[in-house]
This record gives C-alpha cells, structure tokens and sequence, in this order.
C-alpha cells in the first residue's frame, strides 16, 4: 500500500501486477529483478526490487521525476504491509 500511496500521492499513473495469481507475471518480475520478493517497482526501465513507498518517493525525486509536494499519502509509506508486520499473540502458561 506504501508504494501505491507515493505513486498516487504525485498523481503518477501505476499499473498493478498480480504476481501471487498469475505464474507468468510472477516469473517476469523473477527474471527482471533476480529475486522474488515484492513489491517491485519499473521507473522508466529502471527496476527497483523489494522495495518501499519511502525508497520509491526518494529514488524519483533524487532523479527529478517528481518535485515534492506537501500532500500527505493516504497510507505509511515505510512499513511493512499490515499482513506481514508481526501480531501480538495471546501467552498461556501452564503450571
């Protein structure tokens, strides 16, 4: 959601890919970034791999493909997905 966020955030247009239903989607990002952990991102035919909305919004404006602005995402930009950030689990003891 990060990436997404930073990629709305300046209006850019995105295309999302499903790799975890789709082999053939999955095995191209497999075979442009050498790994197979996501979210990727292809700016202008540079591929940035397992990456964050934090990474994607400093690789652009290192590069000028954006100016910043002072619109706030409409998700955290530099955390993990919900889905993958550890969960407190209820402890049982027994005696």
């Amino acid at each position: 959601m990060g990436v997404r966020a930073v990629l709305k955030k300046y209006d850019l247009p995105f295309e999302d890919r499903d790799i975890i239903n789709d082999p053939s989607q999955r095995q191209e990002m497999i075979e442009k970034t050498g790994q197979m952990l996501s979210p990727c991102v292809e700016i202008d035919g540079h591929m940035l791999p397992d990456v964050s909305g934090e990474e994607v919004e400093a690789y652009m404006l290192s590069r000028r493909i954006v100016q910043p602005n002072d619109i706030a995402p409409e998700a955290p930009i530099n955390q993990a997905c919900a889905h993958e950030t550890p969960q407190a689990a209820p402890m049982t003891f027994r005696s």
